[in-house]
This record gives structure tokens, C-alpha cells and sequence, in this order.
């Protein structure tokens, strides 16, 4: 009997792996150096293995971050159950935030401040924005509270209680769906992001699998939306809206921006970006066109396929109009695309500039090395602040300041 060995070429590649048609060569869409500040964590490897315990300077798994006009930045640090804040944008890496939200000490953690529901704790902040007619309001979404919580003016000291509570009736409150089996106009679960429009306040209400809006700023307590999107009536909450993917349902609606005076809704559960033309009217208008899928139908990772691409999106948690672009936290591929806003005609078109990754095929968290100045683990957020790009990037404990690289414009 033959006894040698046979040895046998066995191919671990995914199976789902497609040879790739050229794609059109990236832009570079932020500083090549890397972010010109960095807040959180460091960027020491060996500091992966230890706590992350709550500081004036560290976060855990922050995944919003906004700019407000008198020049203040904001982060939900959200695997610590506060927000911070710092007069200014820093100049330096690691600066010490200026103000707490969410807990009675920067040392302290733990959801709703290890106590019970009230107006001065947080249970997984997930989001923030600048709002009202002058720009001087804050909202937060208090997401596993679910809740929005609203500062009339922007805290100028720790622990400033906010003024205004959406989605519940009191800020004692914290169940989902206001504990009814079904949502309502005015109830919210899992709300992950809000935004300002200039005119209306927009919540993304992610465990109801919709997008809400409020005329203007709202003044009461609980006081119920007047749009919803995602699903026919305000009382459903099924994933697409009960029915197979298409243009006007939504899984995971997440990160909400208003390109060209439209509406732009991250739905990070389908890999896709939903895009409307002009501001929506009426109940549950479906989009216009999709970004990250070839149409409406379509929902898979990566367009089905293991690599990305430059026209497919996995996960994507951000995004934020930057001049004439449209600039994508693709979370789970671990890197930043750009499109043109001009560019967005037509389902499935590719982005044009690149950030966090070589090439438009490579998809590691920090290019499967330790974190970098110029790499991300997860971006969950992205805001614009001038000429620089603010990343919530989640993974890395850190916040990064970023440069938009200075030759980049649309056509």
C-alpha cells in the first residue's frame, strides 16, 4: 500500500470573493499625515489589554461627536454613559474635556449614573447635535433611556440638567415605547442619532425602524412628531415596513445629513445610504436613489460579496455633508468614503475619494495593524468642523480631528 503523504492545496478564501472589474482610482479624502488631534485613547498597543476606566481624558467606544458655532466640541462617550465637552477644539492629543454631562464626577461610569432614571444621567448616549434657530441648543440621544434629551442653551458647567425629554413624559422615565406594545407618535426605542435641519429637529428612532421630524424645536415634554418615514403610520414598527427591502422602508436607520436640501438616512441594517431629492412631505415617502446597493431591492454586505468596493457599503453608521461631498462612515469595513454630491443621480453610484484603507478593496479594522494616526477600528460618527473631519472612531476609544485633504473638490 502507497503510504506517502499527499498534500493537498486547500484555499481558505471566502467563498463569496469575486474577481474585481477595475475600479476607478481614489481620491485621498483626508491629510495623508493622519488626524492633527486625537482625543481619547493614545494609540499605545499595549493599552488594548487594559480598562478603560473613565477620566477627563479617555472614552469607551464613543459613537457621536458634533461641533457647535461658537466653536465647542461634544462627544456621546457612550460605553461610559456621558457626554463631554471642551470650550474649544483642541490643539493638543489627549486634552482634558471641560464638562461632564451623564455623571456627578469624570471618574465615575455606569448607566444612569448606577442609579435610577432621571434627568441628570445617560444609558448609552448614542448621538448629539446642535440645534435651534440660533444654533445654541443641544440634543442628545439617550438611547437605551429612549429618549431625546434637549438643553434649550448649551451647558456651560458639568451637570446642567436639560430643559426638554422626547419620547417619554417625564425624565423619571425610561421604557421603550413608553411600555406600549405598539409606538406612537410621540414614543421612541433605541433612538441612535439626531439632527437640525435648520428648521426641524429629525431623530433617528432605530428599534421602531423609522425616522421621525418635529416642526421646529420642541418645547414640551413628550411632545409627538409630525412625520414619520420608514413606516406607513406611526404606529408600526416592522423592519422595511412589513414588506420586502425597497425604497421606503428602512432596518436600522442610524445616521441622518441634508445634502443639497435633501434628506440623506444612513439605514446601516440594509448597507445602504437613502437618499430624497428635496425635504419629504407626506407620510412615508419613499427615497429618491440608493447608495451602497445597485437598487432599492438589494440589502446585502458589500453587494454579497466579502470585498468592498468603491459603490458598496457595509454596515455604515455616519454621515455628514462636507462642502460639496458626502462623507460615509463605512463602519464595518473600517474606513471613510466620499461621493459628490452632484454625483447623486442614479442608484448605486461609486464614491470617489478613500480614507483609513489603501485601496478601495481593503476593508481590515486599522489595516489589520495597531491603531495609527491615519487609521480607523468601526467609525461610527463623522461631523465637519471648517476644514476638518471630527471621527467618532469607536473601536479605537478615541475621537480623531482629521484634515480634509485640501485638493479634493467636485466637479
Amino acid at each position: 500500500m502507497d503510504t506517502s503523504t499527499v498534500i493537498t492545496r486547500v484555499s481558505l478564501a471566502p467563498a463569496a470573493r469575486r474577481p474585481l472589474p477595475a475600479a476607478p482610482p481614489s481620491r485621498p479624502l483626508l491629510d495623508a499625515r493622519g488626524a492633527r488631534v486625537i482625543l481619547g485613547a493614545t494609540g499605545d498597543p499595549a493599552a488594548l489589554a487594559r480598562p478603560v476606566r473613565p477620566s477627563a481624558r479617555t472614552m469607551f467606544g464613543p459613537r457621536g461627536v458634533c461641533a457647535a458655532g461658537d466653536g465647542s466640541l461634544w462627544v456621546c462617550d457612550t460605553g461610559h454613559h456621558r457626554v463631554l465637552g471642551w470650550h474649544r477644539l483642541p490643539d493638543a492629543d489627549a486634552a482634558d474635556a471641560d464638562w461632564l454631562l451623564g455623571q456627578p464626577d469624570f471618574d465615575r461610569e455606569g448607566r444612569n449614573a448606577r442609579g435610577t432614571v432621571d434627568a441628570l444621567g445617560m444609558n448609552v448616549p448614542t448621538g448629539l447635535c446642535a440645534c435651534g434657530t440660533d444654533g445654541r441648543s443641544l440634543a442628545v440621544a439617550d438611547a437605551w433611556n429612549h429618549r431625546v434629551l434637549i438643553w434649550q442653551q448649551r451647558p456651560q458647567r458639568s451637570q446642567s440638567p436639560p430643559d426638554v425629554v422626547l419620547g417619554q413624559p417625564h425624565f423619571r422615565d425610561g421604557d421603550p415605547n413608553r411600555g406600549l406594545a405598539t409606538p406612537r407618535a410621540d414614543t421612541l426605542f433605541w433612538p441612535y442619532c439626531v439632527a437640525w435641519d435648520g428648521t426641524h429637529l429629525w431623530v433617528a428612532d432605530t428599534g421602531n425602524r423609522r425616522v421621525l421630524r418635529w416642526a421646529g424645536l420642541p418645547q414640551r415634554h413628550g411632545e409627538a412628531a409630525e412625520l414619520v418615514l420608514g413606516q406607513p403610520d406611526f404606529t408600526h414598527r416592522d423592519e422595511n415596513a412589513g414588506c420586502a427591502p425597497g425604497a421606503a422602508g428602512m432596518r436600522w436607520p442610524h445616521a441622518l445629513s441634508f445634502p443639497a436640501g435633501g434628506l440623506c438616512v444612513a439605514d446601516a441594517g440594509n448597507n445602504r445610504l437613502m437618499l430624497w431629492r428635496g425635504p419629504p412631505t407626506r407620510q412615508h415617502a419613499p427615497c429618491d436613489l440608493i447608495v451602497g446597493q445597485a437598487n432599492a431591492e438589494a440589502v446585502g454586505h458589500n453587494r454579497g460579496h466579502y470585498d468592498p468596493d468603491a459603490d458598496s457599503l457595509n454596515m455604515p453608521y455616519g454621515a455628514v455633508v462636507a462642502g460639496d461631498r458626502l462623507v460615509v462612515a463605512d463602519t464595518a469595513n473600517s474606513r471613510l468614503l466620499a461621493w459628490c454630491i452632484a454625483d447623486l443621480r442614479r442608484d448605486g453610484v461609486p464614491a470617489r475619494a478613500l480614507a483609513a484603507q489603501p485601496d478601495w478593496q481593503s476593508k481590515g479594522d486599522n489595516r489589520w495593524r495597531p491603531a495609527a494616526r491615519d487609521s480607523v477600528c468601526w467609525p461610527y460618527c463623522v461631523a465637519v468642523q471648517g476644514t476638518q473631519l471630527l471621527v467618532a472612531d469607536s473601536g479605537n476609544n478615541r475621537v480623531l480631528l482629521w484634515p480634509l485633504h485640501d485638493t479634493v473638490h467636485c466637479p
